[in-house]
């Protein structure tokens, strides 16, 4: 292991501001329960970790604000109607991707401030993108890159310079930019098969909440990561867990793995609801007309269970935020 000394995060983002329709939901929420980890043997391939000293912001200018009860079926685990989040509606994507850079570099600040380090897991598809504004002024030379942990929500068992690998993708588009320290990048190791790539990245993971690097979450015991930024699938699925993939009831690993993916490729790890909803943050983040119709069910009545994993995705102890442009928030009740 190596010792990297640790610096402050400097500058505000307070003062960048941007305009968003803010929307309040609230649904049932599910909880989720887990009475033990089983974490298997591995190497952890191509990670480093950090000794350190253990040390929310909302941006924008509001413009409409609106709260609604929304009414569900079955156990909502809390006793009743919960708070579903913030739900937050921008004119267009390059909105929205400003206003995501703010969110993201003011917890970013907030958690080197508290715990000296800053844990946030990525995800694929469009999402890089939309995070591109972090690698221009003023975030590239005020947010304390030095400090960023980076993780993977789900990963594709491919070659790290496949075009399939998120973590190419995120290379390219958002890590190559920025001084993040390539020992702080948590890749998978692509040299093994699924199962035994997610027993790794579990295994590693473990020896990073061990020494707080990643924060625990006292209710579950699960990773409490800093902030998770999450995309959404057509289908309602999140990282790699699928409509009623047998995946979606995993209460006990934290890293799973899946060999028959409904999207190609087929073999991918994922990180599993209790980890999800374990963070100290999630963002979901969805563009586009053609997503509008499942961002509509997802704020409407609870489905059955794990037929929409977009709607299981409810924090613990933690504060979930729904980034969504216009087209893709045009069909949710109450927008227009």
């Amino acid at each position: 292991m190596s010792n990297l000394s640790l610096t402050l995060a400097r500058g505000s983002f307070r003062d960048l501001k941007k305009n968003f329709y803010f929307v309040k939901y609230s649904v049932g929420v599910q909880r989720i329960s887990r009475s033990s980890i089983r974490l298997g043997p591995g190497t952890f391939g191509g990670w480093s970790s950090s000794s350190h000293s253990k040390s929310k912001g909302k941006s924008g200018r509001v413009i409409r604000e609106r709260s609604m009860a929304m009414s569900t079926a079955g156990d909502s685990g809390g006793g009743g109607v919960q708070e579903r989040g913030e739900f937050r509606v921008f004119e267009n994507v390059d909105e929205l991707s400003t206003s995501l850079a703010d969110y993201v570099a003011e917890l970013s600040e907030a958690a080197v401030k508290e715990r000296g380090a800053f844990a946030v897991v990525l995800s694929g598809g469009s999402l890089i993108s939309l995070l591109g504004k972090l690698t221009e002024a003023p975030y590239s030379k005020t947010v304390d890159w030095a400090e960023w942990h980076v993780f993977w929500v789900d990963e594709r068992v491919v070659a790290k310079n496949h075009p399939d690998s998120n973590y190419k993708l995120a290379k390219d588009g958002l890590i190559s930019k920025v001084p993040i320290i390539p020992g702080h990048v948590y890749s998978i190791n692509d040299s093994l098969s699924a199962e035994n790539a997610a027993e790794d990245y579990a295994f590693g993971l473990r020896q990073l909440v061990k020494t707080r690097i990643v924060d625990v979450a006292k209710i579950t015991d699960c990773p409490k990561f800093d902030l998770i930024l999450l995309g959404m699938g057509p289908d309602g699925h999140i990282a790699s867990l699928f409509p009623n993939h047998p995946l979606i009831n995993e209460k006990e690993e934290w890293v799973a793995f899946i060999t028959d993916s409904p999207k190609p490729p087929p073999e991918r790890i994922t990180f599993t609801l209790p980890v999800i909803n374990s963070a100290a943050n999630v963002a979901v983040v969805v563009t586009g007309a053609g997503k509008a119709e499942t961002l509509k069910k997802v704020f409407g009545e609870e489905l059955p269970h794990g037929s929409l994993p977009a709607q299981m995705v409810s924090p613990i102890d933690g504060n979930l935020v729904w980034f969504a442009d216009k087209e893709a928030a045009s069909k949710v009740v109450g927008h227009s």
